[in-house]
This record gives C-alpha cells, structure tokens and sequence, in this order.
C-alpha cells in the first residue's frame, strides 16, 4: 500500500514512533523476528529514520575494478524522495563504503537515511551534511579496490534480515525493524494507537498509580 503523503507519514512516525512499539505490533501480528543486528548502530544516538527501503548489494573484492564506483555510482543517482538506502556487505569492516560525498549525494536525491552492515567514514563531515546513517563499523579506508556493488533493488540481507525493495524501514538507538508491505497501515496505525495509550499509562504512573492498575486499565507493558 502507498500512502497518500509518504513524506508527512514518514516525519509522524520519526517524531512519535520507537522501535520498540512496532516491534511490539509486529508481534502481534506474528512477525516476531523482523530486527537488525544489534551492531548496525547510529553514528548518534538521536537518529531516527523511517522511509522506503533502497536497497544496495556490495562484496570485498581484493582486485582494482577497470572502471572504479560504476555501479555504486548508478545505485546513489537511483534514489528517490524518502528512501533509505540499505545496503547490505556481509558485514564487512575491511573498509568504508560510505561516506560525506554519497551522503551528500543521497540527501540531493531526496533520502531520508543509509543503513549499512559495514563501514563507514568522513563521520564528522556527514554529520554535517547532516545526513543520518547507521552502520556496523567505522574505517578510513576507501572502497576503491575493496568493496564494489553488485545489484540495487533487490532483495538483500542486511545485518541478518531479509529485506526487500520498498518495505518501511524504522531505525532509532534501539535498532532497526523492517515492516512487510502486507501488513505495514495495519501495523503504523496499530503503533500510533498505542503509542497513545503508553503516554497515559506514564501520566498515571507518574501519578502513584500502581503498576497493576494501569496494565488492567491500558493492557500494555
């Protein structure tokens, strides 16, 4: 499903949403298992991304291309308005395959964030840019002759999930879930509900009631 207005739901869920609330839906939902590792951190703990997934494939290679960056240049020129780039390297930290100039490039196109399963560099210059981006390692080193993409707009696993092209990503300190496109308004809406419904359960605790008392009133934990 396709909202609306994509980039006004997008800034509704960075504002009011968690990974943890959504993680909490999409348990009720059945999907119990839809987070990233635990070592694709952000490069500042008040990151918060929500967008489409723009999914890039990248390996180590240990051999200098003829042609350095071409597909890692045509992957960065097909973003689009609120996509964040996923992008998956087997958990490589040999080098960085990102950094200020395709962060640069991406907020021109319109992303929201990057999220990579390996390295990145320039960390103080994205922060400038500003650019928002989650990633397992930080390394000086250049891709050139080290990392070369092999596909865009496939399915990938990043950071051991299984993520496919145009699935909502949600990422904040706590980590990073994908939502399935097949339940992701059921899921959003869900969230924004009891995201409500946790801001009451805080003002009666802050209040004295007793823990007992508000799950029996609210139902959550």
């Amino acid at each position: 499903m396709r909202f609306e207005n994509e980039k006004a739901l997008f800034d509704q869920m960075e504002k009011l949403l968690n990974t943890a609330v959504i993680c909490d839906i999409l348990d009720d939902f059945g999907y119990r298992s839809q987070i990233m590792d635990h070592t694709v951190r952000p490069l500042d703990p008040e990151h918060v991304i929500a967008g489409r997934a723009m999914t890039i494939l990248a390996a180590d290679v240990c051999n200098m291309p003829d042609v350095p960056y071409e597909m890692e240049i045509a992957a960065v020129d097909s973003i689009k308005q609120d996509e964040v780039v996923v992008t998956a390297t087997n958990r490589s930290n040999s080098n960085a395959f990102w950094g200020e100039l395709l962060s640069t490039a991406a907020v021109a196109r319109g992303a929201r964030g990057a999220i990579i399963d390996g390295g990145t560099r320039d960390v103080k210059k994205i922060a400038e840019v500003p650019f928002k981006v989650f990633a397992s390692a930080i390394n000086p080193l250049d891709s050139k002759g080290r990392c070369i993409v092999i596909e865009y707009g496939s399915p990938v696993v990043c950071g051991g999930l299984k993520v496919l092209p145009g699935q909502i990503i949600f990422a904040d300190f706590d980590g990073i879930v994908a939502i399935p496109r097949e339940v992701e308004d059921k899921v959003i809406s869900a969230a924004m509900e009891k995201i409500a419904k946790e801001r009451d359960s805080l003002n009666m605790l802050r209040t004295g009631a007793l823990l007992r008392e508000v799950f029996d009133k609210y139902g959550i934990l």
